[in-house]
């Protein structure tokens, strides 16, 4: 099975084309038979218009997929910020945000964790109008989260006119020779690897940038601080392993200490946006997890300084 967030507004049968390297046709078939999933549920209509934040899943070889069920489920979620339009909890490390291909069976995910927060609060769920973006299973920190299906709408269209900021922290091996520099390689799916994303060998390669600003250096490792001007999948760990410099702990993308650490660095750092409910500018900053803070003592590595 293969899994794939939507970035932009677009039908769904374009979208598994392009996804999957099938023809239109082929896609539309595939849809009609009850081989993919939109947000957890089967979409039989080709015609069916996807969202950015959509989360659409195939199944091996079109075969009739299986819905999920979101129940509440108590993961304990620390709310950093709360308003009547939206949240943003400090997603924790080794839970992914939704249902997807290879994980287990009534595996709690963010989604049940958030079904279980709205239950408490008396907000209505609906699996797919919650989530305003996602971050990686082993990612963690500042998740933005929509309280409605209008509140949702507007989030979406401040990502999509690129009006939010996301600031990420990230230990990654060796120390960069360049202190800030701007990535700018289009991201596609890997042609060798359909459960990775690459800059080489890849269909349908998007454009995709990430500046980054030296923080701290040591012997061996370096603490960065990176911002998205775009948001594709493993867009970070893609283009930080294309320079040299994998995140820690990274085993998909080739960090040299992969195989001796049980967390990848990567920390949604700070967010900053509009609020639908306020009007104003926001900005929210989760804390980072122990296991990071002990790591960057171990590296001598320090959030407070800055490389001049």
């Amino acid at each position: 099975m293969q899994d794939s967030t939507v970035t932009e507004r677009m039908r769904l049968d374009v979208f598994l084309a392009a996804m999957t390297d099938v023809s239109r046709v082929k896609a539309g078939a595939i849809i009609r038979a009850g081989g993919v999933l939109v947000n957890g549920r089967i979409a039989r209509k080709p015609a069916c218009i996807v969202q950015p934040g959509d989360w659409v899943t195939v199944t091996d070889n079109g075969e009739p997929a299986s819905e999920s069920h979101i129940s509440a489920v108590n993961l304990k979620l620390t709310v950093l910020y709360e308003d009547d339009a939206c949240l943003v909890i400090n997603k924790p490390a080794g839970i992914a945000v939704h249902p997807a291909p290879g994980l287990k069976k009534d595996e709690p995910t963010i989604l049940h964790g958030i079904a279980f927060l709205f239950k408490k609060k008396h907000i209505p769920f609906s699996a797919a109008t919650v989530l305003a973006h996602r971050l990686d299973r082993e990612t963690t920190g500042c998740l933005l989260i929509a309280k409605s299906a209008q509140s949702h709408a507007a989030l979406q269209k401040q990502f999509k006119d690129r009006t939010i900021q996301k600031s990420y922290l990230a230990i990654v091996d060796g120390v960069p020779s360049a202190h800030e520099a701007h990535i700018d390689a289009p991201i596609g799916r890997s042609l060798a690897n359909r459960t990775k994303m690459s800059i080489l060998g890849a269909s349908q390669a998007r454009s995709a940038k990430t500046t980054y600003r030296l923080l701290s250096a040591g012997k061996s490792a370096a603490l960065l601080e990176c911002d998205l001007h775009t948001g594709r999948t493993h867009q970070i760990r893609v283009h930080l392993s294309a320079i040299g410099h994998p995140v820690r702990g990274d085993a998909t993308y080739g960090s040299s200490q992969n195989t001796s650490l049980d967390h990848l660095y990567l920390h949604a750092w700070r967010l900053t946006f509009h609020s639908p409910a306020t009007k104003k500018q926001l900005t929210v900053v989760a804390p980072l997890p122990t296991y990071f803070t002990k790591t960057l003592r171990t590296l001598s590595l320090t959030l407070s300084s800055r490389v001049a």
